[in-house]
């Protein structure tokens, strides 16, 4: 039996009446974007189409998912707005504060410990406001959102970029910040730019040693890590229907990692049989009954290049492994051309740790796939030459797993299996004792995100992506360059062997099963749950409501110019800083630590204007603060790259920050500094970006006429006397221009609900 079996009953209720309006108010055909789009307009049916890439739209998700990193901050706001109890489904979901070190049982034990005042936070607050309840070791929210809440057709938010993993079955699944979700947790709509849609047409099959995962690494190649900024990525053909419906997950899940809004299949027999292996037959039968709204109309997709912006077409059958990395996850290497090329860019060649899991990989056919590399192994009298580490994606998951050999199979490897929990992937990882000066490696894993310190905090780890048949057969050689489909081995009697093709299971030929699934049902009714934080607690802070910035920035001072890439983590780490997620005054001693000072090129170094003297970017920024100096951060391209934690804009707006100017934005990051009230903007002009100087301060001229499509003027006065004037654009709109009057969006909902 599903969750929510009504609420998925009234969505398909409503689908026909909709999709038939909005396929009458478009005018031609329907993606299957556009149909869920359409059948979760927050006015109900549509009476108008919208144009891509440019109309605010509100919509009404069907439900909520949040993870006990972020939902920390987003439950704090929501605390906040004023209501008894969240308006529509929501989740929470202890994953990402489980460090692994020594395994599960001692790891799980360890964070219920360390941790034990921010789980026992949650649950009473998911008590309390009726939110479902997932406990530490339950799984990673992503895997678990797809075995239990995920619907074809559906639309959801997740306070996690990788939110967008639910496309697995056909939902458009959005990775959104904090504040979007307290809007929806409040009953109200939330607002998204109408996205444009880029088509993906998968002909042929996979074989061999190809997996889903080289889908998305060759579409990471092709679109960048920003090609997909501000659309929503819709693959079909019958590449994609061949394909299992984790294997679909794995693919939409990375698509967080090209910019992409989110990323969706259509509606097959593929989606159909894991409902009803994950208990879900009901779910299975309401969608047979309007499973033609649950893809695109047939003329979409037999001529893509009407109907979507943009069309990449991949064959399946000629598509190789691919080993993407270091650094970034678009830096594609197709498996037999990496010894050239890391001997070029000088690459460690040795293979110190292969990781098999996150929520990017870790359901039962990732592991089955993967364990059949490491039964060969044992048979064929090899030893792995890395470290060897599994983190499965939910308790069912490892329940059913062990249950089967197919973890025994890893241990016999000297595997460690760590808990049902993110770990590794996000940098929960005891992996060392002073990451700083740790030396140059490389390892590979088949996460989604590989960027430098992520994983373990070591500068110096080049990390490379790959799928979980390819990072076991990897671990076994320990050789970034060795190609399973060529290259042979030495085994213990001195022989030469070959690793055959992986095999595994779509889903348990027994079925899953489970005996505790780590959900806590709330209450009823939540009225009388205290919840209680204390005024001392270095890990949770109750928020004091954000002051406007105002309509007059003048002499506001450059804080930090950042060069290059400066995604999330350059922002607000994560890692060891998860631990204060609740607690923004202590976590903003980590903003910005990370970016690189384009003066300096380096990092946690800038230049105090009060003082002259050099400090890190923190204690500046609190001096400035202290003194009631607005400051401005200036950025490149596709700044906030990365993970949806809103802490990267709630930091900065904590310790004065008034602008953020850059080049470009992600998309998440850019609402988030708006939904905190503060200005972000982009180079009207991007040469102007290098106009920047250490010492510079800044004027806005024309603030008072902020307005929709209206450029902002700025001055720029450096440290000589001269003057240059840049104009910067903006996306806000007269909603959004509201909260940043207001100071924050919440601060518009508290008072609406006051």
């Amino acid at each position: 039996m599903a969750f929510d079996i009504d609420m998925i009953k009234k969505v398909y209720t409503n689908m026909a009446e909709r999709v038939d309006k909005a396929r009458e108010v478009v005018g031609k055909p329907l993606t299957l974007s556009e149909k869920i789009l359409y059948s979760h307009l927050w006015d109900g049916s549509p009476e108008k189409a919208f144009v891509r890439g440019k109309d605010y739209v509100d919509f009404a998700p069907d439900r909520i998912a949040c993870q006990d990193a972020t939902a920390q901050m987003a439950l704090l706001q929501f605390m906040q707005a004023g209501k008894d109890k969240v308006a529509v489904p929501t989740t929470v979901h202890c994953d990402h504060l489980i460090q692994a070190k020594q395994g599960a049982a001692a790891d799980l034990k360890r964070a219920n410990e360390t941790s034990s005042e921010v789980f026992d936070f949650l649950a009473s607050v998911s008590n309390k406001y009726g939110i479902g309840f997932w406990k530490p070791g339950a799984g990673i929210i992503h895997q678990v959102v797809l075995e239990n809440y995920a619907f074809p057709g559906g639309m959801m938010i997740g306070t996690d970029s990788h939110t967008v993993n639910a496309g697995g079955l056909g939902m458009v699944a959005i990775g959104v910040g904090g504040a979007d979700a307290v809007d929806v947790m409040a009953g109200m709509a939330w607002e998204l730019k109408f996205p444009k849609l880029i088509g993906v047409k998968l002909t042929g099959k996979l074989s061999g040693w190809t997996a889903p995962k080289d889908v998305i690494l060759k579409v990471a190649e092709i679109l960048t890590v920003k090609g997909g900024t501000g659309a929503i990525v819709e693959y079909f053909g019958p590449g994609a229907t061949s394909m299992s419906c984790t294997g679909k997950g794995t693919i939409c899940n990375m698509g967080a990692e090209i910019g992409a809004t989110t990323s969706t299949f259509g509606y097959d027999e593929s989606m159909e049989r894991y409902l009803r292996a994950t208990d879900r037959e009901d779910v299975a039968d309401e969608a047979n009954k309007v499973k033609a709204h649950l893809t695109a109309d047939p003329e979409v997709y037999a001529n893509p290049e009407q109907y979507f912006d943009q069309v990449i077409e991949i064959n399946l059958s000629e598509l190789l492994p691919h080993l993407n990395g270091p650094f970034t996850p678009d830096l594609a290497t197709e498996v037999g051309t990496m010894t050239e090329k890391a001997k070029a860019n000088d690459w460690p060649m040795k293979v110190e740790w292969g990781l098999i899991g996150s929520c990017t990989n870790s359901s039962y056919e990732d592991l089955s796939r993967a364990s059949s590399i490491a039964q060969q192994a044992l048979d064929k009298k090899l030893k792995t030459k890395a470290e060897f580490g599994i983190n499965p994606g939910s308790e069912q998951v490892r329940y059913t797993t062990e249950r089967d050999g197919i973890l025994e199979i890893f241990e016999k490897l000297d595997a460690t299996i760590f808990t049902n929990a993110c770990g590794p992937c996000i940098g929960q990882w005891a992996r060392y004792e002073d990451p700083k000066n740790a030396p140059k490696n490389s390892i590979v894993h088949s996460f989604n995100r590989n960027f430098a310190k992520r994983a373990d905090g070591n500068p110096n780890t080049h990390a490379f992506v790959a799928s979980p048949e390819m990072t076991a057969a990897i671990a076994i050689a320990g050789r970034l360059d060795f190609n399973p489909l060529t290259d042979k081995l030495i085994n213990e009697d001195g022989e030469e062997v070959m690793l055959d093709e992986p095999t595994g299971w779509e889903l348990p030929p027994k079925g899953f099963e489970v005996k505790e699934n780590g959900y806590v049902e709330p209450l009823a009714d939540g009225s009388g749950v205290e919840v209680i934080v204390s005024p001392t607690s270095e890990r949770l802070e109750l928020l004091t409501p954000f002051k406007p910035i105002g309509d007059e920035i003048k002499g506001a001072k450059l804080l930090i110019k950042a060069h290059g890439k400066c995604t999330t983590d350059h922002i607000s780490m994560a890692g060891p800083w998860l631990r204060f997620r609740g607690h923004l005054d202590n976590i903003s001693n980590n903003c910005l630590i990370g970016a690189v000072n384009a003066f300096n090129m380096k990092t946690n170094l800038v230049k105090s204007q009060i003082t002259g003297d050099y400090a890190g970017v923190p204690d500046t920024q609190r001096e400035y603060k202290a003194k009631g100096i607005k400051t401005i951060v200036v950025g490149d391209h596709n700044y906030g790259e990365g993970s949806s934690r809103e802490h990267a804009a709630m930091e900065p707006r904590h310790l004065g920050v008034a602008a953020v100017i850059v080049k470009s934005f992600a998309r998440i990051h850019e609402t988030n500094l708006k939904k905190q009230g503060m200005l972000g903007l982009t180079f009207a002009n991007e040469a102007d970006y290098d106009l920047i100087q250490e010492d510079d301060t800044f004027n806005f001229l024309d603030l008072n006429e902020f307005a929709p499509d209206k450029q902002l003027t700025i001055e720029v006065v450096h440290a000589d006397g001269n003057k240059d004037t840049i104009k910067v654009n903006h996306t806000y709109n007269e909603a959004q221009i509201a909260w940043y009057k207001a100071g924050s969006a919440l601060n518009l909902i508290a008072a609406e609900n006051a």
